[in-house]
């Protein structure tokens, strides 16, 4: 089992920055693939962007590339979602998973085993 708990939204203006941070316990985060997924109001959950187990590989949505930036620490037992740029287009509650998945699979919030409780986005114009 693995408990997933994501920090760092909040409340910004547009342009601005935010780092979420995705902090796991319960068993060593090197073991799975780690995504992070949005809601935005009213709508469904989509996929943001996603890492392999080792960070040689990364995987972005075509509305953030260029802004956002995946990375993980293994040591440290975390992943991170640099998000650059950020516009109101971006509010939503983020979302941090994980799960034993490879390739396109990595897509798919479906597919992911463990989730955090979310951290909320706002972006104001």
């Amino acid at each position: 089992q693995v408990q997933l708990v994501e920090s760092g939204g909040g409340l910004v203006q547009a342009g601005d920055s935010l780092r979420l941070s995705c902090a796991a316990s319960g068993r060593a985060i090197v073991t799975y693939a780690m995504g992070w997924f949005r809601q935005p109001p009213g709508k469904g959950r989509e996929f943001v962007a996603a890492i392999t187990r080792t960070g040689d590989i990364t995987y972005l949505a075509d509305s953030v590339k260029g802004r956002f930036t995946i990375s993980r620490d293994n040591a440290k037992n975390t992943g991170y979602l640099q998000m650059n740029n950020l516009t109101p287009e971006d509010t939503a509650v983020y979302y941090c998973a994980a799960g034993p998945l490879r390739g396109s699979l990595l897509r798919a919030g479906s597919q992911y085993n463990y989730w955090g409780q979310g951290t909320q986005v706002t972006v104001s114009s």
